[in-house]
């Protein structure tokens, strides 16, 4: 039976697909999406079972939030939202719903092949990362 374990522990961002096309719908600016497409980053997982923590880093910036599973709370996002966002794990996979001013998106993150698979659902647009594991 999958656990959130399973998503813990430190990965490095190796894959990006549709990144820019996310952010653009985001209205983030043409330079801030440049430079966080360039960005080599660090994501950073860690749970207890009930107690999630997601952190992201790069040279840029770095980010981080923690939350009970199934509890909502708001989020400061990497591009300045707020968001009402409850996350879960379902299916074997952790899952992030964020709503903000009548929009909405989801962040689902998965193992796959020994990868983490990041993908990030809003609107018509589809954005996946994929990062590898650092020992």
């Amino acid at each position: 039976m999958a656990s959130i374990q399973q998503l813990v522990g430190r990965r490095l961002l190796v894959e990006s697909r549709g990144f820019d096309e996310c952010m653009k719908e985001l209205g983030v600016g043409m330079a801030l999406r440049k430079m966080g497409a360039m960005a080599k980053l660090d994501c950073v997982i860690t749970s207890d079972g009930k107690h999630l923590t997601i952190k992201t880093e790069s040279t840029l910036k770095t980010m981080q939030f923690s939350c009970n599973l199934g509890e909502k709370f708001e989020e400061a996002t990497a591009d300045g939202r707020k968001t009402q966002t409850v996350c879960n794990f379902l299916n074997g996979a952790s899952v992030h719903h964020q709503k903000w001013h009548g929009k909405e998106s989801t962040i689902t993150r998965r193992v796959e092949n020994g990868k983490l698979m990041v993908e990030c659902i809003m609107n018509n647009f589809n954005c996946t990362r994929v990062y590898e594991k650092v020992e």
